[in-house]
């Protein structure tokens, strides 16, 4: 096996884990009760899992990112761009936009105009963010043979300031939902300011993020 195959094998199984997977289906999920047909773009697509399903499901997608496509199949259409500088004109054919765990790599004064470069009248957009609000999961199972379980508990991120990476890279998260000055009803404002309605409003875990679907208010 060529080394880069290794490599790029193994950060596939560390990033699409148990605990991440339920993020991934549920943007696949989302797609399937809102989408209205037409071209989709996804925004940030990684290593191609959702994109691969989408694909193989019957949908038109296509992708976006500040980088290159990192993956060789399925092979979709591609827009290197910054979503920051995003000229609307280069999506403007995309009746749904997926644009998930991608905000927080933004400063979050920032995400205001990102927002409004991607509104279109008829549009759905989807888009999740890390959610640290107050949560409880619990998930267990019991056979004869074997058990296992999983707890996760947040709480009082609302009185803690949101901890930035020692960088300001992209990859760095500049901020999360749930933690103090960035409640959810604060998100759901700059979303509503922005000129978007919000459709529906959906929780993931173990991998905690909040989901919205949005059309353009007007």
């Amino acid at each position: 096996m060529m080394r880069n195959d290794l490599a790029r094998r193994t950060e596939w199984h560390r990033y699409y884990s148990d605990k991440r997977i339920v993020q991934q289906w549920k943007q696949f999920d989302l797609v399937g009760r809102y989408h209205k047909g037409g071209a989709i773009l996804e925004i940030g697509p990684h290593l191609g899992l959702v994109t691969a399903c989408l694909v193989n499901a019957g949908y038109t997608v296509e992708t976006l990112d500040l980088f290159t496509r990192q993956f060789a199949a399925p092979p979709v259409g591609h827009i290197t761009a910054d979503l920051r500088t995003l000229d609307s004109e280069l999506v403007a054919k995309y009746d749904t936009i997926l644009c998930c765990e991608m905000l927080e790599h933004i400063h979050w004064d920032e995400t205001d105009g990102v927002l409004r470069r991607l509104i279109r009248r008829d549009r759905r957009l989807i888009i999740s963010v890390p959610y640290e609000g107050f949560q409880i999961f619990f998930q267990g199972y019991l056979n004869g043979h074997t058990a296992r379980h999983m707890f996760q508990w947040r709480k009082l991120r609302a009185m803690r300031h949101f901890a930035q990476g020692p960088d300001d890279r992209p990859e760095t998260h500049k901020w999360e939902v749930g933690y103090r000055r960035y409640s959810l009803p604060r998100w759901e404002s700059k979303l509503r300011n922005s000129g978007w309605r919000i459709l529906a409003r959906e929780f993931t875990s173990p991998t905690r993020s909040v989901f919205h679907v949005l059309v353009a208010a007007d």
